[in-house]
C-alpha cells in the first residue's frame, strides 16, 4: 500500500471559517446563514453565491467517514466566487456539512493508511443519517438535520442537487435520480486524467440502468431492489426531494485509495461461486464481531451511544445481505462487480469492529485487544488484496469539482 503524504481534510469549523471569509470579501455576492440545528445543537450552515433563481445545491458531509466532499465543496465555492461565468444565470448554494454531529465523531482528518482511517471511524446507523433517514423512519420521526436539508430544497427548488460522497477504497462513480445525457464522457475523461479508476460495477448501484461507464440511474420507486434485505432504499431518501420541483440529484463518489480491480469490465469466469464465497466470508466475519460484542455487552453497563448503535446497525445488515447475494443471480457478471461486492463485504464487519473497538477502548474493556487484532488484520488484507494506492487529495477534489460542474452544465441543457 503506497504511503500517504499527510493529506488534510477540513473540519467543519474550517469550512465555516472559509465561508465567513468569502461572505466578508464579497458581501454583495455571498450570504452565509444558519438553516438548522443538529440533534446536539450544532448549527447547519448554508453559503449562497449569486442571486439567480435557477439554483444548484451542493451538499457535503452527509456521511462523516467520506471527508473529500468538504474539501471539494470549499474548492467549488471559491471557484464560483472567482469565475463570474459559472454564476451568470445560476446561483450556487453550499450546505457545508449535513451531519456536524457525525463529523465530530469521525476523527481521522489525515489518514495515513486504511488502518489509521478505521481507528477513527464513525458512520451513523441508518435512522441517524440525514439523507437516508426518510427511507427507514416515518415523517414525524425524522432527525432535525433531515428536516433542515429538505427545508433548503423546498426554499431553493434547485434544478440540480449534488451530494458529495466518497469511498475508502475503490473507484469513482456517479448515481443519478434522473439521467443526465452527456455526463459520462467528461466524467470518464476526468477520471482518466487523474488516474482514478471508474467503478463500472458498483454494488451500490447493482441492477440500475447504465447511462455510461460509472454513471448509473436509479430505478423508479416500485422497481425491485437488487438487495431487498437492506432497509435504506435510495429511492426514499432525500435525493428524490428535488423531484417535487422538477429537479434531480447526482451523487458523486470519489475514492481515497484507488484499486484498478473495480475498473475491470471483463466477464468473471464464475461470478456465482465467487459471490457465494464472499457471502460465506461476510457471515464468518460478522459472527466474529458479534461474539466480541456479546461477550462485552454485559460489562458496558447499558451503553447506547452513537458508536455502539452504528456498530450494531451494521452487524444487523450482515445476514440479510449475505442471503441476498446467494439467493438470486448476480445482476452484473463482470470482474468489476465481483470486486465491488468483495469490497462491500469487507467493509461491513470491519466498520462495525472499528466502531465497537472505540467503545471498548473508552470503557477500558478487556475485549479491546481482540478487536484491535481484527481491525488491523482486516485493514491490511483489504489494502493488500485490492493493491490500494493513495489518490492525491488534490486529485480527489479536482475530480469531484469537474464532475459537479459537468453535471450542472448537462443537467441545465436537459432542463432547458
Amino acid at each position: 500500500m503506497s504511503p500517504v503524504p499527510e493529506p488534510h481534510y477540513p473540519s467543519v469549523p474550517e469550512l465555516v471559517a472559509t465561508a465567513h471569509a468569502l461572505a466578508r470579501r464579497r458581501p454583495g455576492l455571498c450570504r452565509l446563514e444558519q438553516v438548522g440545528l443538529s440533534r446536539a445543537g450544532r448549527p447547519l450552515h448554508l453559503l449562497s453565491v449569486g442571486h439567480a433563481r435557477r439554483a444548484v445545491l451542493v451538499v457535503a458531509g452527509a456521511h462523516p467517514n467520506e471527508p473529500a466532499g468538504g474539501s471539494a465543496l470549499r474548492a467549488l465555492a471559491r471557484r464560483v466566487v472567482d469565475e463570474p461565468g459559472l454564476r451568470a444565470d445560476t446561483s450556487w448554494h453550499f450546505l457545508l456539512c449535513a451531519d456536524p454531529d457525525g463529523a465530530s465523531l469521525h476523527v481521522t482528518p489525515a489518514p495515513r493508511s486504511l488502518l489509521d482511517y478505521h481507528l477513527g471511524f464513525f458512520r451513523p446507523a441508518g435512522p441517524e443519517q440525514p439523507e437516508w433517514s426518510p427511507s427507514v423512519l416515518p415523517p414525524d420521526r425524522l432527525p432535525p438535520e433531515t428536516r433542515a436539508l429538505t427545508g433548503v430544497i423546498d426554499a431553493l427548488r434547485p434544478y440540480l442537487q449534488v451530494t458529495l460522497h466518497g469511498t475508502d477504497l475503490g473507484g469513482s462513480w456517479v448515481q443519478l435520480t434522473r439521467d443526465v445525457p452527456g455526463l459520462a464522457e467528461p466524467f470518464a475523461k476526468s477520471a482518466a486524467e487523474l488516474r482514478i479508476p471508474v467503478e463500472t460495477g458498483a454494488s451500490d448501484a447493482a441492477g440500475w440502468p447504465v447511462s455510461g461507464p460509472g454513471v448509473r440511474v436509479m430505478p423508479d420507486p416500485g422497481a425491485d431492489a437488487a438487495y431487498p434485505s437492506l432497509p435504506d432504499d435510495a429511492r426514499h431518501s432525500t435525493w428524490y426531494h428535488a423531484h417535487r420541483y422538477g429537479g434531480l440529484t447526482a451523487v458523486v463518489e470519489v475514492p481515497m485509495w484507488a484499486s484498478d480491480l473495480v475498473d475491470d469490465p471483463a466477464p468473471h469466469p464464475a461470478p456465482e461461486a465467487a459471490i457465494r464465497r464472499l457471502a460465506h466470508r461476510l457471515l464468518q466475519d460478522g459472527r466474529e464481531v458479534e461474539l466480541v460484542l456479546a461477550d462485552a455487552l454485559p460489562r458496558l453497563d447499558g451503553a447506547d451511544g452513537p458508536l455502539l448503535r452504528a456498530a450494531r446497525w451494521g452487524l444487523g445488515l450482515v445476514p440479510g445481505l449475505a442471503s441476498d447475494w446467494t439467493r438470486t443471480a448476480p445482476p452484473d457478471r463482470t470482474r468489476a462487480y465481483v470486486s465491488s461486492v468483495d469490497a462491500f463485504g469487507r467493509r461491513l464487519p470491519l466498520r462495525a469492529a472499528a466502531m465497537l473497538l472505540r467503545v471498548l477502548r473508552d470503557a477500558g474493556d478487556r475485549a479491546a485487544p481482540r478487536l484491535e487484532r481484527l481491525v488491523g488484520t482486516w485493514s491490511e488484507a483489504f489494502a493488500d488484496h485490492f493493491r490500494a494506492r493513495w489518490v492525491p487529495l488534490e486529485h480527489q477534489v479536482e475530480h469531484q469539482c469537474r464532475t459537479v460542474l459537468a453535471t450542472a452544465r448537462h443537467a441545465r441543457e436537459r432542463a432547458a
